[in-house]
């Protein structure tokens, strides 16, 4: 955004009005609690209504074939962030996207409150991740346009931003879960459907008000005959892609496995273009060169850490429905409860590093260190796991307290990796790409989605599938711990 454009924005917001910040702090803080909270909703869910019995309401899908699709869900949802910051940066601007994106959200959980089978899940997975990859990039872009790059409110206004994730992540299990297993599936996506409206009414309504021009400034607006080139290739790329699709799956080289197969791949694709696009350009200097050097095996940790964390929607959520006892201290716990305990342990323990960051100064440890813990206790999230066995068996119903423990120490990791890994990389990019760093940084969850996809596949070994994955995040972390100082020696002066 230009000087000019920037002073616009900014004199057209309110300055104060939502605990001492832009009251347009407040619209974007709803707008993100009831997104999280559709799309948590449906994810709590959506597992097992994708295994569970035809007679239960479900699909009657294969408990590994719905843990794959749920990975490449996933993994689509993050890639899609690319597609959602192009179109706000030349098109339509941040605010706009947000609100197409938003629409097709609520679409997609419409889409499967209806039974309409396996096509009706195609059609929400569709439209869910192309409304996440519009909404949820741009809605943190304006958040950073209601502050001037000096005000020291910054900061405390993202982690305001950031409570609202975690809230509606928190509660959305709890609501949507009781409701589609306990009562219906569908009923619980209708609800997840609703929240996302909750979302939309509450962005329209205020976003004049509060918002100002902030979010409606197109930055780098295509030209006339740009925009004419880029419609031309969209719709011959369309083209192509459905007369592709209209050969490939009547005659069965598409299908399910080689599209989950596909996407794996283009997980990892994607971010290696990123590399060498970024590392061979003419833009980068030698000491930046230097400094993507150092990033890449903190990507390389940043896949692993999030393929282990990702998984406690889609294995651990499993092994919460088949191999935990559930009726614990005379309550019926029902498995899409657990999926509360990570934003539970996230807005009680983030405070809690953050004030221990604070408080070590210069002595806390570097950011190739921290990443190293985060490695180190996801590993041991999943080698606990193994204890229930060796105690009680493979075939007995084990504790709820195996499941909360092994969340906990994931996200005491994901504290350590999660925040220094966003910092590390707006500090580490190349001034020309500062941009694409942070969709770089999305990507290395798209890249453990997609490791997941295939990892799953394994899972049916149990216990030697828990203490493999997490044996080799322990050693991955004890060696970036090792390799920290040349890491450090890389940043160039970073710290």
């Amino acid at each position: 955004m230009s000087t000019i454009d920037k002073k616009k924005v900014l004199e057209t917001v309110p300055q104060t009005g939502f605990f001492g910040h832009p009251k347009g702090l407040s619209t974007l803080f709803f707008l993100e609690f009831w997104e999280r909270f559709s799309y948590y909703g449906m994810k709590g869910i959506l597992i097992y209504y994708m295994y569970d019995r035809l007679s239960n309401g479900g699909l009657g899908l294969d408990p590994t074939t719905a843990a794959s699709i749920a990975s490449i869900y996933g993994a689509l949802v993050y890639m899609s962030g690319i597609i959602g910051g192009w179109i706000a940066d030349r098109l339509l601007g941040s605010a706009r996207t947000v609100f197409y994106g938003g629409v097709l959200i609520m679409l997609g959980h419409i889409a499967l409150s209806f039974p309409g089978g396996f096509p009706a899940l195609i059609v929400s997975m569709v439209l869910i991740v192309l409304g996440t990859g519009l909404l949820k990039p741009n809605a943190a872009s304006i958040v950073g346009e209601l502050y001037d790059e000096k005000d020291l409110r910054r900061d405390s206004g993202f982690s305001i931003y950031y409570m609202a994730v975690n809230l509606g992540a928190f509660l959305a299990p709890i609501i949507v879960g009781t409701i589609g297993q306990g009562y219906n599936y569908h009923l619980g996506f209708n609800i997840a459907a609703i929240g996302m409206f909750f979302g939309l009414i509450a962005f329209v309504m205020s976003r004049k008000k509060n918002l100002g021009l902030a979010g409606s400034v197109v930055h780098n607006p295509l030209t006339p005959e740009e925009r004419r080139s880029t419609f031309i290739k969209i719709g011959a790329g369309a083209v192509v892609l459905i007369i592709l699709l209209a050969i490939t799956i009547p005659a069965r080289i598409l299908n399910l496995n080689s599209f989950i197969t596909i996407v794996s791949i283009l997980g990892f694709l994607i971010p290696a273009w990123y590399f060498i696009m970024m590392y061979f350009s003419k833009k980068t200097s030698k000491d930046e060169r230097s400094r993507i050097l150092a990033y890449i095996p903190l990507f390389i940790a940043s896949i692993v850490f999030w393929a282990i964390e990702e998984q406690g929607a889609s294995l651990l959520a499993i092994y919460a429905d088949k191999r935990t006892q559930l009726n614990f201290a005379g309550i019926h716990i029902l498995p899409s409860w657990f999926q509360t305990l990570n934003p539970l342990f996230i807005v009680v323990f983030a405070p809690v590093l953050a004030s221990l960051w604070v408080k070590l100064g210069d002595r806390q440890p570097s950011t190739p260190v921290k990443f190293s813990f985060g490695l180190i206790l996801a590993g041991f999230s999943y080698i606990i796991m193994m204890a229930p066995a060796y105690l009680n068996g493979s075939s007995s119903l084990v504790s709820p307290l195996w499941l909360v423990l092994s969340y906990f120490l994931v996200v005491i990791g994901e504290l350590c990796l999660s925040p220094v890994g966003l910092s590390v990389s707006t500090k580490l990019a190349p001034a020309a790409f500062s941009a694409q760093m942070l969709s770089l940084w999305n990507l290395s969850d798209a890249a453990a989605q997609a490791l997941n996809a295939q990892l799953v596949k394994l899972a049916d070994h149990g216990v030697i599938y828990f203490g493999g994955v997490g044996l080799v995040s322990v050693i991955l972390g004890i060696f970036l711990l090792l390799y920290a100082p040349v890491i450090k020696v890389l940043m160039r002066g970073i710290k």
